[in-house]
């Protein structure tokens, strides 16, 4: 599908959902990450499988494997959950981040062959690999207009990352441009 589809797809769907987007970024708090994010919690809250955007959500933007601090939240997370309950839902699902979760968490797979995020297509994916309804996956993501935005047309939860990972001495145009596009997905929804 043409990128040019992708973008009108989340504008089209970001218009249509505008105030659970907005709602979303008012109660998300100024420091949220993966951090903060208590595993037990979640699995209180009717929460039975994660989807996970990668870049600003586990690494900056470009690296082939997660943070350090990510990599123990995963492996809370695998207790809680267990492992064959979470999935990396990335735009950008490179061979090399394929091979460290091979390598490092088996269990955890990659959602691909779906249409991009804001397409609901790859938490459906999660869903039935999950056997779980949509209604307990919690899509974590860095993006409002992206995995946030697929979280509520497939009827699954989002929780927003207003604090990403980002790394300006690795790639510092890529993590300005994402930077500026999540400044600017804010503005519009404030």
């Amino acid at each position: 599908m043409p990128s040019f589809a992708h973008v009108f797809a989340g504008f089209t769907l970001g218009f249509t959902f505008r105030k659970q987007l907005a709602r979303i970024l008012r109660e998300t708090p100024t420091g949220s990450s993966i951090s903060n994010i208590d595993p037990a919690r979640l699995a209180g809250s009717a929460i039975n499988a994660l989807a996970l955007d990668f870049d600003g959500v586990l690494a900056p933007h470009g690296f082939s494997e997660p943070l350090p601090e990510a990599r123990e939240w995963l492996v809370r997370c695998s207790a809680v959950f267990g492992a064959d309950r979470i999935f990396i839902l990335s735009n950008k699902p490179t061979e090399a981040r394929k091979t460290w979760f091979r390598d490092n968490f088996p269990a955890i797979r990659f959602i691909s062959g779906v249409r991009k995020k804001p397409y609901p297509d790859g938490l459906e994916k999660a869903g039935e690999l999950a056997r779980v309804p949509l209604s307990a996956i919690l899509m974590v993501d860095d993006r409002l207009l992206t995995g946030c935005l697929a979280a509520l047309v497939a009827g699954a939860r989002p929780h927003y990352i207003r604090r990403p990972f980002i790394s300006f001495r690795h790639r510092p145009l890529t993590e300005l441009f994402f930077m500026l596009l999540r400044a600017g997905e804010r503005s519009l929804l404030a």
